[in-house]
């Protein structure tokens, strides 16, 4: 059986995913082009090599239509001859994404795959796929008679029965902008990052290369003074045990951004004189409980050990998904992980969360960090719409 190894990953730094974001005039197709021509650049590959890309997007309406994935690829100069599909598991999208690019090359389907992900949230709203239509059916709504909550709901129920108070989630939240800035200062992200051409309201040309979401000044007394973004009277009223505790500070931004992952067989790597960098060791997927939605990496975690046959202890380095702060506190809590293990580099409170884009993003990261410090085994995993979650373990060589 064919191991499948990553010989690169980049990602867009993250742009405010709002008008006037850094990538904001920015089309998603040119910033999902931007890292798929990076890697084969990069790589000195042909890209007519390449059996696949694989590209996870979520709102796939409008400017993200019609498989992404395709265009993109076109528009980055591939042969017409690499096709390509768009996939969405909500927020794990391009996770997913891997999934399936490493699991066609260990199953003997592909040699060179490419996993990627995109979301230009400032210019596809997230729901816009909705399109003012009810996306559930009569079999569902009887399943729910009550409806389910949004996800700010579900993180706030979260907060509530695993005893995380305000205090909990402001902390962690500044954490994740202090390390993500330190990082940044550091250098550590140089070697991920590959530059947007954008162009500045005066009409100046320049490259967008710095996490346009990461405050380094933030603050756990400032972000103490932020009110609750999700509170009403019909919630209060539904779930009494909330104490109103997630605000934009300890929430995900809107973001914009694109990732990608070089996968490919080890035997073609060394065929094409590349260094495999790390090989995925285990894949795992759970679904838990959809009204509080954001729970099902617990299991998704313990699955993934159960089958990689490690302990959590023998992971040396954690991305679990800041979507919102109770997310990584409450995985963290019941898996018994090292807190210092856990994001070490900063979470997307302050890296962003470009949605399908994420997915690849946290990988890319993660292999970063593990190179750079010794470690052998990275695990991710991130909450999913709809009560799911992916995790990932890989193995740095």
């Amino acid at each position: 059986m064919e191991n499948a190894v990553i010989v690169d990953a980049v990602r867009t730094a993250s742009g405010r995913g709002k008008p006037g974001g850094a990538l904001s005039e920015t089309h998603p197709v040119e910033l999902l082009a931007t890292v798929l021509k990076a890697l084969v650049t990069r790589n000195d590959l042909d890209p007519a090599l390449v059996d696949d890309v694989i590209a996870g997007c979520v709102g796939q309406v409008g400017e993200q239509s019609l498989n992404i994935g395709r265009t993109a690829l076109l528009s980055a100069g591939f042969p017409e001859s690499v096709p390509a599909t768009t996939i969405d598991r909500q927020c794990g999208s391009s996770q997913q994404a891997a999934h399936f690019a490493a699991q066609g090359v260990i199953a003997g389907a592909y040699d060179i795959v490419i996993a990627s992900g995109v979301e230009s949230m400032s210019r596809v709203p997230m729901g816009a796929a909705v399109i003012g239509q009810d996306p559930n059916g009569p079999g569902f709504r009887a399943r729910y008679p009550e409806g389910l909550a949004n996800q700010g709901i579900g993180a706030e129920l979260i907060a509530a029965r695993w005893k995380l108070n305000r205090e909990d989630l402001d902390a962690f939240s500044a954490r994740s902008h202090q390390l993500a800035a330190a990082a940044a200062a550091a250098g550590d992200f140089a070697g991920e990052i590959v530059p947007v051409e954008i162009t500045l309201p005066d009409g100046t040309k320049t490259q967008h290369l710095v996490d346009q979401t990461v405050r380094p000044t933030t603050t756990f007394e400032g972000l103490q003074q932020l009110k609750p973004s999700f509170y009403s009277e019909q919630w209060a009223a539904r779930f009494p045990e909330i104490s109103w505790s997630i605000t934009p500070g300890n929430s995900s931004p809107l973001t914009d951004g694109a990732s990608a992952l070089l996968i490919m067989s080890e035997t073609k790597a060394n065929e094409l004189g590349l260094r495999p960098r790390a090989r995925f060791h285990t894949f795992a997927l759970a679904g838990d409980d959809p009204l509080l939605m954001l729970t099902a990496p617990i299991p998704a975690t313990r699955k993934a050990l159960q089958r990689s046959g490690l302990s959590i202890d023998d992971i040396d380095a954690f991305e679990v998904n800041e979507a919102f702060a109770p997310v990584p506190l409450a995985w963290a809590r019941d898996t018994g992980a090292d807190p210092a293990k856990l994001n070490p580099r900063g979470g997307a409170i302050a890296l962003g969360h470009a949605l399908g884009g994420s997915g690849a993003r946290l990988l890319t990261t993660m292999l970063n960090y593990l190179e750079a410090t010794g470690g052998r085994y990275g695990l991710q995993t991130m909450c999913e719409g709809g009560g799911m979650a992916n995790a990932t373990i890989i193995e740095r060589l």
